[in-house]
């Protein structure tokens, strides 16, 4: 699962290497990347929101 996790963390940021994604594609199934993406990116939007309203104070 870490792997999973460090992987979308890599994907989000632009970061991934060429290997480590053929890797994912080649090996790994497609639900766990999807649930910690839609995870993460909910996480990502409620930080954002956090952040904005702690500045518009």
């Amino acid at each position: 699962m870490w792997n999973v996790i460090k992987s979308v963390l890599a994907a989000f940021f632009g970061v991934q290497k060429e290997e480590r994604r053929r890797e994912d594609f080649a090996k790994g199934r497609p639900g766990p990347f999807i649930v910690v993406g839609v995870v993460m990116g909910i996480v990502l939007v409620v930080l954002i929101a956090l952040v904005a309203s702690l500045a518009a104070k």
